[in-house]
């Protein structure tokens, strides 16, 4: 089976544990994740099956957006309700500060914690930290392009945050805490956007287990998205028959004699004779056809006799 589907991650599962039940509820070893979630964390998890595994780096690199429960006067060494406390704080934190959490939108810096899948020298953070070890870690970049104040009352409300990839919402409360003198942790998360995918397009584990149980493994099938959900918002670029062909015996296609949805310079969804995407490609300078990621085989056309041509080395 090929295509995304989205789970709800629920609460002390990991997202490994997700791709593992995918695995064998779909009777299929080819299963990535499109960005880790914490075993504490619940919500949205795009998982992918199939030829759509190719699609899952351009998944991660897609912003997100979180509900997150946060607490001052405490800190732990995860940064979060799971973990030992730190440290204790009678500081009362006003609900006037609030303004100033919304206004850190922006670049800014991170320090990855330890408790996290984070490698360093080839070994894993928390698996350091579980030891009891803390090494240096060097500062991320990461975009905050929202925060929301949902609730707050008695040091202890909840924020929405819009972020970029790479953000550790539990670190974004932990430096809120230290900036305000008071320390803080999060008490609870829920991804409700990742990419393009929402809670809407969720499926509980629990309802696939169900589903199995009634109908069998084929009748998830029809529960898969296609790949080209993911990029909606490329225009499309689409092959004829001769074309089609040509693409999948390799060969090098010229951007001029190509059906483009609109001429940009970005990248296009890339679709076979069949109305299938089949790649990401963008117009090269020489006006060829500039593969950036292939997704499947197109259909074959064994009649068809194919010109010998130079092969795209893409």
């Amino acid at each position: 089976m090929d295509g995304i589907i989205c789970i709800y991650k629920p609460q002390n599962f990991t997202s490994f544990d997700v791709v593992a039940i995918i695995r064998k509820l779909f009777k299929t070893r080819k299963v990535g994740h499109g960005g880790t979630l914490d075993p504490m964390a619940e919500g949205v998890l795009p998982v992918f099956l199939g030829n759509a595994t190719r699609a899952v780096d351009f998944q991660i690199d897609n912003d997100k957006e979180y509900i997150a429960g946060f607490r001052f006067g405490v800190t732990t060494n995860t940064q979060d309700i799971t973990g030992e406390i730190t440290s204790v704080s009678d500081e009362y934190i006003s609900r006037n500060k609030m303004i100033f959490i919304e206004r850190k939108v922006g670049e800014i810096e991170q320090i990855p914690p330890m408790f996290s899948a984070v490698q360093v020298d080839g070994k894993r953070l928390y698996e350091l930290a579980r030891k009891g070890e803390e090494v240096e870690r060097k500062p991320r970049k990461t975009t905050i392009h929202s925060i929301k104040i949902e609730h707050y009352a008695d040091n202890e409300g909840i924020m929405h945050v819009h972020c970029s990839k790479g953000t550790y919402i539990r670190t974004l409360i932990h430096d809120i805490g230290q900036e305000f003198g008071a320390g803080a942790i999060m008490t609870s998360l829920v991804r409700t956007k990742s990419g393009v995918f929402t809670l809407d397009d969720c499926h509980k584990i629990d309802d696939l287990r169900e589903l199995v149980k009634r109908e069998g493994s084929e009748a998830l099938r029809g529960l898969l998205m296609p790949p080209d959900k993911l990029f909606e918002s490329y225009p499309r670029a689409l092959l004829d028959e001769t074309q089609t062909a040509l693409f999948g015996n390799g060969v090098k296609l010229a951007a001029d004699r190509i059906r483009f949805e609109r001429i940009y310079n970005g990248t296009y969804r890339l679709y076979g004779y069949d109305k299938k995407m089949i790649a990401l490609a963008q117009i090269a300078e020489d006006h060829s056809l500039k593969i950036i990621q292939r997704f499947g085989a197109p259909v074959e056309y064994d009649a068809l006799i194919v010109p010998n041509e130079d092969t795209d080395d893409e």
